[in-house]
């Protein structure tokens, strides 16, 4: 019998920059809807949805 190992928590590097880039503008408006969404009930997880497209546009900003 083979030894099974777990894949929990292992990434996969994105080779070619144009699958990177259109991944990180799906994860910029996906925080952004999501804090708009949820501003009005809960302010602080709207904040980190807020603070994450930040880092995201930053990281697209040096891509492009």
């Amino acid at each position: 019998m083979k030894n099974q190992y777990c894949r929990v928590g292992t990434t996969t590097p994105l080779t070619n920059e144009e699958g990177m880039i259109s991944l990180l503008e799906r994860r910029y408006n996906s925080f952004l809807e999501m804090a708009s969404q949820i501003g009005n009930t809960n302010t602080k997880l709207a904040e980190f949805f807020q603070y994450k497209a930040v880092k995201i546009r930053r990281t697209l900003e040096k891509l492009v």
